[in-house]
């Protein structure tokens, strides 16, 4: 027996009721040629009541699922910040020796425009980052990734960050260099050459890190002006931060 889709079934029905109605009219109101007049206005209105539908009509709906994923995958990324970013990145930007080149640059402002957003990205994306961390700073960050790897496989999990790509990235690495932390057992006696290959592991999360936080305060400016506000206000590479307003 042949299941049919609800899509055929309701086909068929909408068919029927309109073969139904026109039926009752004919039988009611007589007159053929005004029946089949009827028919023919609707036949030539068909093809424009498609473009209204499959058009116009679904690309609207497309463009608010977007904007609602969207909205989605930015709290999954503010709750990342939230909880593992922004302390990565307040760490690892204090042992960029490049960073007193572009941290003026860094310093977000409500003020802001699209425009400077994309030219400060730009300007980061081309930053040669230099972060170097020692042995004892290695252990510190490998503590710090092992108690939030709950958190960060919970995010991994999540079927909208699929729809980010950059996004993904920054996890892909910041899950890399967690495991290259956790499956060294001494990390007090790496040669200097492991010590050059985990500082790279390392230099690859921040870049990432650092575009992707940039990217968030660009969508906060724009969409919630209270988050943005306190975002400001803990800028991770603003040495005298603070979430206290003081004008």
């Amino acid at each position: 027996m042949i299941r049919l889709t609800w899509e055929t079934r309701l086909g068929i029905f909408l068919v029927m009721a309109s073969v139904a109605i026109y039926t009752v009219k004919f039988l009611v109101l007589g007159t053929p040629e005004n029946t089949y007049y009827y028919i023919f206005n609707a036949l030539g209105f068909l093809p424009i009541n498609v473009l209204l539908v499959t058009l116009i009509l679904n690309q609207l709906l497309t463009v608010r699922a977007r904007r609602d994923k969207l909205q989605k995958l930015n709290m999954v990324i503010g709750t990342f910040f939230s909880e593992v970013g922004t302390r990565l990145l307040v760490r690892l930007s204090d042992r960029d020796v490049g960073m007193d080149a572009i941290r003026c640059d860094l310093m977000v402002g409500d003020d802001w425009s699209a425009k400077e957003f994309d030219e400060v990205r730009a300007c980061i994306t081309d930053h040669p980052s230099q972060v170097t961390v020692d042995a004892d700073e290695l252990s510190e960050i490998r503590s710090f990734l092992i108690q939030k790897r709950p958190f960060l496989l919970r995010l991994l999990e999540n079927p909208v960050l699929l729809e980010h790509e950059h996004f993904t990235e920054v996890l892909r690495a910041v899950f890399h260099l967690a495991d290259e932390l956790e499956r060294r057992d001494d990390l007090a006696h790496t040669p200097a050459t492991d010590l050059a290959h985990l500082n790279n592991d390392v230099n690859r999360a921040y870049r990432l890190l650092v575009v992707q936080w940039l990217d968030y305060m660009a969508y906060l400016k724009e969409n919630y002006p209270y988050l943005f506000s306190l975002a400001m206000r803990t800028n991770p590479f603003d040495e005298n931060a603070s979430p206290v307003v003081r004008e």
